[in-house]
């Protein structure tokens, strides 16, 4: 099943869901008038909303229109909690090699996690507002699951049960905000603004045998101004799992409906699968060539950031956007 949200003048948008080849869409207000409020009766939602998706797919639902991801927010506009792990290491590894320094146990053995923005994410095709150029404006390609109620402890075998919904994420990051934050010792703020997610959400039967209860093995797609950067694999050298990450972030609270966990920027250790952000570009150019040649984003660069599964359908839709002053 495929769910979107739909743009209606309010925060959160108009439920809809979206047929499986991404050609048809309706709305699902009938259901639930909001993603939010579905996530939160979900086994109660599920069976209707399952039978307006067969008949999306079959052309017969009320409402029925041509998909358009121009009329559609992020499929959460906005959430009670981001949770945003670095599920590769590395990503992490590259950035400490250039700098003369190596991972440490500890990352070897609990995931690095941040409270990221969830007060709201941007349109996937809308715009990304920036105050100043200069600020190392940055995407990460990322893939991320949104859950149900999850309790508190829950251990990595049982929470698998809790994921109801995968979307990509574009985390935008201000790179040149970011050491200085990390440097006070409370993390990120100004450095991670809103991001946003791809314009459809997936539940798990969707991505078929790609998914094997605890990672996505598909392809992300990567472009910067159309020109790919890397089609790294996200089931490849994902060191902490989407379980792991659950059980992480559940250890001392339990997470709400709607929380989303994401990966952290997909990092694969093959340097032919080229990346998932510009940083990781530059580290590497840094590393190899001993200089970073590729600027960060300017206004009006645009990146694009999408995943297709084994007959080459695009599984999610396109997060399309285009660098603009705030």
């Amino acid at each position: 099943m495929k769910l979107a949200t739909l743009k209606d003048g309010s925060r959160d948008g108009t439920l809809a869901v979206v047929s499986h080849d991404l050609s048809k869409m309706a709305p699902a207000s009938a259901v639930a008038r909001t993603l939010q409020i579905a996530l939160e009766k979900w086994n109660d939602a599920v069976p209707r909303l399952e039978q307006l998706f067969d008949a999306v797919n079959a052309g017969t639902a009320d409402g029925i229109r041509d998909y358009d991801p121009e009329a559609l927010e992020s499929p959460l506009p906005r959430t009670y909690q981001f949770i945003d792990g670095s599920a590769y290491l590395n990503h992490v590894e590259l950035f400490r090699k250039a700098r003369g320094a190596q991972l440490t146990p500890k990352l070897r053995e609990d995931p690095l996690m941040y409270q990221a923005v969830s007060d709201g994410f941007l349109r996937p095709t809308g715009a990304i507002p920036v105050a100043d150029p200069e600020l190392g404006i940055d995407m990460e390609a990322e893939v991320g699951v949104i859950v149900d109620d999850v309790p508190m402890g829950v251990s990595s075998d049982a929470a698998a049960q809790y994921i109801k919904l995968f979307v990509l994420i574009n985390d935008v990051s201000l790179r040149t905000l970011i050491p200085e934050e990390l440097n006070s010792g409370l993390g990120y703020f100004h450095g991670k603004p809103r991001s946003s997610l791809s314009p459809v959400a997936v539940t798990p039967d969707e991505l078929g045998s790609a998914w094997d209860g605890r990672k996505v093995h598909l392809d992300m797609l990567v472009k910067l101004n159309q020109a790919p950067i890397g089609m790294p694999n996200c089931g490849v050298d994902m060191d902490f799992d989407f379980t792991q990450l659950i059980s992480h972030a559940a250890m001392t609270r339990p997470l709400c409906a709607g929380t989303l966990i994401g990966s952290g920027a997909i990092s694969n250790r093959d340097p032919g699968t080229g990346v998932a952000c510009l940083a990781e570009l530059r580290i590497v150019q840094q590393i190899d060539e001993g200089k970073q040649k590729t600027s960060f984003m300017q206004y009006g660069d645009r990146t694009t950031i999408e995943m297709f599964d084994a007959n080459n359908q695009s599984v999610f839709g396109a997060i399309d956007q285009e660098v603009i002053p705030a």
